[in-house]
This record gives C-alpha cells, structure tokens and sequence, in this order.
C-alpha cells in the first residue's frame, strides 16, 4: 500500500502544479479533442475514436477539412515523430494507430510520445525538414491539419485540448478500482472532472434509466456537469486477416479464439452465440506475437482441422508483421471488427451536435 500512496501522492501534485499554472500548459494552433480514460487500457479508445472520426467525415463543418490523429503508438520500435502510412507495420507504429490508417487513408495519423511536438509537426508538416528530433525514416507529404483527434492524451497536461472526452468502462467503474500498481487506475478518478464529455463504454445490451443514474452517481462529479452518454459494442462481418483467407471457414461452427487485448469477454459472447469455441488462448495486452507462438496456434489448429481461427482487429495488425505465417493459417485466420454503438440514433445526434459544438 506504500506504493499505492506515493502514487497518489505524485499524481495530486502533478495536477496542482498545472492547476495552479506553476506548470505550463499550451493550446495547438488548431481545435483538438483528447479521447482518453483514468484507466490503464480496456476503455475502448480506438473504436470511439473511429466513431468519431466517421461522424466528423459525415458532418457538413468538417467533411472538407483536414483531419489528423496523432496516438503515442504504444510499444512502436520507431522513435519521436513518424507518419503512419497504410503499407506501415504495427512494430514500426503501433497497432491501433495503423489500424486507424488502413481504415480511413484519408485522414493524416502520426505518433509522437510529445504531443506537443506531435501536434506542431501536424499543424505546420514544413518544420519537419529542419526539425532534428523528428527522426522520420518515411518521408510522404501530408497536408497542415485544421483539426486533431487526440487519442490516449488526458495524462498529456502540457497539452491543453479544446474538448475532451473520457471514456470509462460500465463493467469496470473508477470506483470499484484501485491505483496501480494494485489496481488499474492510472490516474485520479477527479481527474473525470475535467472532461466535456463521458462516456460509458462497454455497456450491457439492455440499461435502464435507473442504471444509468446509478453509474452517474458514482463517478463523484462534484460540481462538474460534463454531458454523459452511454455506448455497448457492436460487431461487424468477419474478414479474412490474409488476403489467403477461405471464407468458408467462417461457416465452421468450431472456433479456436486468441486475442492480445485487455478483456475478451465481449468478443467471446459474441462469438459464442454463433460458435463452440474449443480452444481460446489468451496473450498480454498489444503482445507481438513470436514463432513460439504461431507454433502453439498451428499445433491448435491441426488439432482441430474445421475450426476456424479469430482474433481481434488490433490482433490482425500486428499478425500481418509476422513474416512468415503458415499457408494453412493464413486461410483460416479471420478478424472481427469492433464498433462503438449509441442505444438510439436520438442519443448518437445528441452526442453528434455536442461534439460539434464544442470544437466550432
């Protein structure tokens, strides 16, 4: 419990210190909206953040603009600032940010651990070229952003956003945590009060209203009147991870299931509805898979020659590094994508014209 305190301790200090202004904080030069959590992962960042990003693509205010997403890109091998491009590695970059990029080529991604620099180099990309800490090994233009998603940034005080939305998990609240290392909180659950914008993620399928009071209840707001909104996950069709892929085996009813993620429960209920999952192997959180393993998923899937192999998005980016991927399970591995999903159109509006607004 002595590291416990310390921690918490630092933390309150930190937050003093930017409170008070002893330590400097600074806008970018563009609106930015920080998507982030008090939690060490399991939120889902990454799905919201696409979320969000389709909604800004659809709007009429920013469909023609540029927009940026600029993530630490955890556990990348590269160094300071890099471009994220389609044909990238989730090693070089990390595997949520290339995610993002395969997925809308048209938006400008880029991790930076200093999202101060980060956000300069997207505003004004010309600096680049003299900037001695960008360290870039991909060269591509990419346009001066008019707008940044932020993802993962609410502990990144230095960095003052135009609006910020926190994510919390319905099934594992700050109140039911602890700081690390005893639990998985990485930040004060106050620090909640800072934000514009809540959301629950991960809910049941069905809340009642007195649910919702409930959750609202407990997170402590003080006199802090964020809007709150609540999200359950959604999934859509299984794709092939390998351009190899038979679809046939999406029809097997026999599934082998790895995942790499903080929690696979929803996956799994989702899956079971559809499959008997005979064998599920389950790694760290953002695991770079080793031959060790693809060996242990091969002796799996030749010990069960109908079933089909699945994993998550995040996976599959990171599975597509690996250089040399059995044929047999490059035509079975298939991929399930994720979506953040309001419980009514009336509430995704309501979020939709909140968010706009914010950043206008």
């Amino acid at each position: 419990m002595i590291l416990n305190g310390l921690y918490c301790l630092t933390l309150k200090f930190r937050h003093l210190m930017f409170n008070k202004g002893l330590r400097k904080s600074a806008a970018a030069g563009v609106p930015t909206v920080c998507i982030g959590n008090v939690t060490a992962g399991g939120t889902g960042k990454t799905p919201h953040t696409e979320m969000l990003l389709r909604m800004l693509l659809e709007s009429e205010e920013w469909k023609d603009k540029q927009i940026a997403v600029l993530s630490r890109g955890y556990k990348r091998t590269s160094k300071g600032f890099q471009q994220v491009l389609p044909e990238g590695t989730a090693a070089f970059c990390g595997d949520e940010p290339i995610q993002v990029k395969r997925k809308f080529p048209q938006v400008t991604v880029a991790v930076d651990g200093d999202r101060v620099e980060g956000c300069t180099f997207l505003c004004h990309p010309e600096m680049l070229a003299t900037a001695k800490k960008a360290r870039r090994t991909r060269d591509k233009e990419f346009p001066a952003a008019d707008l940044i998603l932020l993802d993962d940034a609410m502990q990144h005080r230095r960095l003052t956003p135009t609006a910020t939305v926190a994510l919390v998990d319905y099934g594992r609240q700050p109140a039911d945590d602890r700081l690390l290392p005893y639990g998985r909180l990485r930040d004060l659950p106050v620090r909640l009060r800072a934000a514009d914008i809540i959301l629950f993620t991960k809910c049941p399928a069905y809340l009642t209203q007195q649910d919702r009071e409930e959750a609202i209840a407990r997170l402590d707001l003080g006199d802090a009147r964020p809007k709150i909104f609540f999200t359950t996950v959604g999934y859509d069709a299984p794709e092939g991870v390998f351009p190899e892929y038979d679809p046939r085996y999406i029809y097997s009813h026999r599934l082998i299931l790895f995942t790499g993620i903080a929690n696979d429960k929803p996956l799994r209920d989702y899956l079971s509805d559809t499959y008997k999952i005979v064998k599920r192997i389950v790694f760290p959180d953002h695991h770079h898979f080793s031959a060790a393993d693809i060996r242990r998923i091969s002796e799996l899937s030749r010990e069960n020659p109908t079933a089909a192999l699945a994993t998550t998005e995040k996976d599959a980016q990171r599975l597509r590094d690996y250089g040399d991927m059995p044929p047999g399970l490059r035509e079975r591995m298939f991929e399930v994508p994720i979506r953040a999903v309001f419980f009514s159109d009336e509430e995704r509006e309501e979020f939709r014209k909140t968010l706009l607004c914010l950043i206008k």
